[in-house]
């Protein structure tokens, strides 16, 4: 599925001057958290249990971040496996002052595994 096939994002956020590297634009480890946090979501809806990110996939960023963009993180499972969840993330923008045109940033795999509460692998489902 496609982002734009998608209409409820994961995460939607307007990051803030605080969240800027020294170009000027948002730090990349800003947006690496929300994707975590949106696969996340993605993740706990397909099971009941505890999730921790075992991997995320290359992320390459195609388009800056600006202050005042108002950032979609859409999220999806695309796999299940017997302890594991795999999630696509897509990230688009909506640049300040361009409302309804969209800008792709970047997507990436986030891969999940279900844990019990002393850390071990259960069945994801």
């Amino acid at each position: 599925m496609t982002p734009k096939e998608k209409r409820d994002p994961a995460i939607r956020i307007t990051l803030l001057p605080r969240d800027t590297n020294p170009h000027g634009t948002i730090f990349g480890g800003i947006i690496l958290s929300y994707i975590d946090q949106a696969a996340a979501v993605a993740a706990k809806r397909v099971t009941r249990r505890k999730v921790v990110t075992v991997a995320m996939h290359e992320v390459v960023f195609h388009e800056p971040v600006y202050v005042g963009d108002l950032v979609s993180f859409y999220a999806d499972v695309t796999k299940v496996g017997r302890t594991s969840i795999c999630t696509k993330v897509w990230v688009e923008v909506e640049r300040e002052g361009r409302p309804g045109e969209s800008v792709p940033v970047t997507d990436a795999e986030v891969v999940f595994v279900a844990v019990d509460d002393q850390g071990r692998p259960v069945p994801a489902t």
